[in-house]
């Protein structure tokens, strides 16, 4: 059997070249991926990035980049990467759109976790739910509420939707509506309610209580009474200020009137 020693010689020196060209670009682009996550994770690092989050997304840049290194070095080798590279688009289209639900809430657990609107131990409200925010998972979020019950909200529903957060702010307004009868006095009132509001000491100073009368209601004169509080004072003081002036506005001869009505009966002959 006889060889072409000069064909074998090129095509050994062409396959050669191709097989060296590839293990260089995979050593060297493994080589720039590895310093590219160590900045990525350094970056992380900076900006206080939640710490499951960064090992997270370090991981996936490391894999994304790792599979383009591996991609370009077997398309050095001859390989038709083509309807490879088109296979593997259509497959994650696929899985994309069957898991468009679970991806939207993983890029909302994502946002959560880098802009942090809410942290484990804060108290929020959002869709429909109130609750101490227990756990922040990369999926869903979990509130625990004031009776205990565990509550799983959706992160892609809280990262798109609406959302208060009552620990964000030190203090915290406390809003009454107080109403008194038609004929009480209504300077009597204010006197009381003054007096009550000076009796708790969590009720700041400053910003100053407010009063005033909001509405001349069918049934009643409703008082309006606004105080500034520590946030964590605010159902302490809610529920109080309420029993006070239960108690106190029948001791000072001041009525909360209920909603009543007038009939009147007329006779015709």
């Amino acid at each position: 059997m006889n060889f072409d020693t000069a064909a074998l010689t090129e095509l050994g020196i062409t396959y050669g070249l191709q097989l060296l060209s590839a293990i260089a670009t995979l050593v060297i682009g493994l080589y720039v991926v590895s310093i590219i996550v160590k900045v990525v994770a350094k970056i992380f690092e900076r900006s206080n990035v939640d710490p499951s989050l960064r090992s997270f997304l370090s991981s996936m840049v490391s894999i994304v980049l790792k599979i383009m290194v591996y991609i370009s070095a077997i398309g050095m080798l001859g390989v038709e990467m083509t309807s490879f590279i088109a296979l593997i688009g259509a497959a994650g289209l696929a899985v994309g759109m069957a898991l468009s639900g679970t991806l939207q809430n993983f890029a909302g657990g994502v946002m959560i976790l880098l802009f942090k609107p809410y942290k484990v131990g804060d108290f929020i409200e959002a869709q429909g739910f109130t609750g101490s925010v227990k756990e922040i998972q990369i999926f869903i979020t979990v509130l625990t509420t004031g009776d205990n019950k565990t509550i799983l909200i959706p992160n892609g529903s809280l990262a798109n939707g609406s959302m208060i957060n009552y620990s964000t702010q030190v203090t915290r307004r406390v809003d009454f509506t107080f109403g008194i009868a038609y004929g009480d006095d209504l300077d009597k009132a204010y006197s009381v309610l003054q007096r009550l509001i000076d009796a708790d000491e969590r009720i700041h100073k400053d910003p100053e209580p407010f009063m005033a009368l909001s509405e001349l209601a069918d049934s009643s004169v409703n008082i309006v009474v606004r105080v500034w509080v520590n946030a964590s004072d605010y159902w302490g003081v809610h529920f109080k200020m309420n029993e006070d002036v239960y108690k106190v506005f029948a001791q000072e001869g001041l009525s909360i009137p209920y909603p009543q009505m007038d009939v009147h009966v007329h006779q015709t002959a």
